[in-house]
């Protein structure tokens, strides 16, 4: 099974860490899903789904 991901922009930083509180670690789908912040990948790569390209709008990702 794929493990399946997704991202979600949140305007204000306290809002994404109580999303992160609500929901991680609860079962979605009977699967329990992990909710966290988005970090670089630590060599700078990007993952190869995306081809090098990444959100150009200079926004922080939550």
């Amino acid at each position: 099974r794929s493990k399946g991901f997704g991202f979600v922009e949140m305007p204000e930083q306290s809002e994404a860490q109580s999303a992160i509180a609500a929901l991680n670690g609860q079962a979605f789908s009977g699967r329990t899903i992990t909710v966290n912040e988005a970090r670089p990948h630590p060599d700078g790569r990007r993952g190869r789904d995306r081809g090098g390209r990444g959100d150009r709008r200079g926004r922080g990702r939550y």
